[in-house]
C-alpha cells in the first residue's frame, strides 16, 4: 500500500516550506503558488479550507458543486475531492491538522457525529457574510499564534479550531440537537473505536469489529442501547456508519493499494468475494474492478 503523505511532505510538495509543527499547519491560500494539478494521494491529516471570492466547482463522491462566493470545504484524509478554478483569483486560509492533534480535545460527540468531516456526509458549507468575518479572523488567529513563542499555544490553537468548528456546525441543518449528553458520549465513543479499525494494514489481518453486536459487546451495552444512541446523536443508524465506512476503507485500498479485489473483501471481514463486489455495487453504484479502474481525483 502506499503511505500516507504527511502535513510536512505536503507542504514540501508544493513549495511552502515546512511547519513549525508536525500535527497542525495552516497558510494563506493566496500566498503560496498554486499547482496546475494537485494529485489525490492518501494523506494522515484533516483539511478546512476557508474559500473566498471564489468561482468555480467542487467535486466530490461523484458529486459536483457550484460555488460563487465564500465556501468552507472539510477534507479527511480518505475523501478524495477536486477543486477547478473557472474564473478570477480564490482567496482564504487552509488549516490542516492530524488524528493526533484534535484526540482528547476536539473529538466531542457533536464534532465526530456531525456532516462535516465523516465519510458520507457534506464537506461543503456556504456562510453568510457575518459567520465568514468571524471565520476570516479565526484563521487569523491560528496564523499568528503559529508564529507565536507563547507556551501553550498548539492549546489555544486547538481553541480557536474548535470554534471554527462550532460556527460551521451551526450552519448545517442535520447536526445533532436533542440527544442526551450519555447518547452523545456512547455514540463517541463508538465513533471512535469504528475509526480506530482504519486504514487496515494488512489483508491477513481483517477487522475485527463489522457489526452493531460486536460494537456493543465492545463497548460494555446492549445492541439496542447502542443503536438509540447512535440514532438519537446522528440521526442515521449505527449500520449506515459501519457500512460507509466500510465503503470508504474499500475505495481508499483500491485506489492506493495492489490488494486484490479478494483480499480487499477479506479484510473488511467479507467471507465471499461476491458478498463484498454486491456489498461494494450497493454502496458505490459500480463493481470494484470497475471503480479501480477508473482515473484518479485531484484534490
Amino acid at each position: 500500500m502506499e503511505p500516507k503523505e504527511t502535513i510536512a511532505e505536503y507542504f514540501q510538495r508544493y513549495g511552502r516550506g515546512f511547519p513549525q509543527a508536525g500535527q497542525v499547519a495552516a497558510y494563506r491560500i493566496e500566498d503560496v503558488p498554486a499547482p496546475a494539478q494537485f494529485p489525490h494521494v492518501r494523506r494522515d491529516f484533516y483539511k478546512i479550507k476557508l474559500l473566498c471570492g471564489a468561482k468555480g466547482v467542487l467535486s466530490y463522491a461523484n458529486k459536483r458543486v457550484e460555488v460563487q462566493g465564500s465556501a468552507l470545504i472539510f477534507a479527511n484524509p480518505l475523501k478524495p475531492f477536486s477543486w477547478e478554478l473557472t474564473s478570477g483569483q480564490a482567496t482564504g486560509f487552509a488549516c490542516l491538522f492530524t488524528e493526533e492533534f484534535i484526540t482528547g480535545h476536539l473529538r466531542t460527540a457533536s464534532v465526530a457525529g456531525s456532516p462535516l468531516f465523516r465519510a458520507g456526509g457534506t464537506p461543503v458549507l456556504f456562510p453568510p457574510p457575518e459567520v465568514e468575518t468571524r471565520l476570516h479572523s479565526l484563521f487569523e488567529l491560528i496564523l499568528a499564534e503559529l508564529q507565536s513563542s507563547y507556551a501553550h499555544k498548539y492549546e489555544l490553537l486547538r481553541n480557536y479550531l474548535q470554534i471554527i468548528l462550532h460556527e460551521s456546525l451551526k450552519l448545517t441543518h442535520d447536526a445533532p440537537t436533542a440527544s442526551s449528553p450519555a447518547a452523545t458520549q456512547l455514540c463517541a465513543r463508538f465513533l471512535e473505536l469504528l475509526d480506530r479499525q482504519f486504514p487496515l494494514a494488512s489483508p491477513q489481518q481483517p477487522l475485527l469489529l463489522r457489526n452493531a453486536n460486536e460494537f456493543a459487546q465492545q463497548l460494555a451495552v446492549h445492541t439496542n442501547h447502542l443503536n438509540k444512541a447512535v440514532q438519537a446523536a446522528t440521526g442515521r443508524p449505527t449500520t449506515a456508519h459501519i457500512a460507509e465506512r466500510l465503503a470508504e476503507e474499500a475505495k481508499a485500498l483500491l485506489r492506493h493499494s495492489n490488494w486484490s479485489v479478494a483480499d480487499i473483501g477479506y479484510g473488511l471481514g467479507f467471507g465471499h468475494t461476491s458478498n463484498f463486489n454486491t456489498f461494494f455495487r450497493r454502496h458505490v453504484g459500480q463493481p470494484p474492478q470497475q471503480y479501480r479502474r477508473q482515473p484518479l481525483l485531484l484534490s
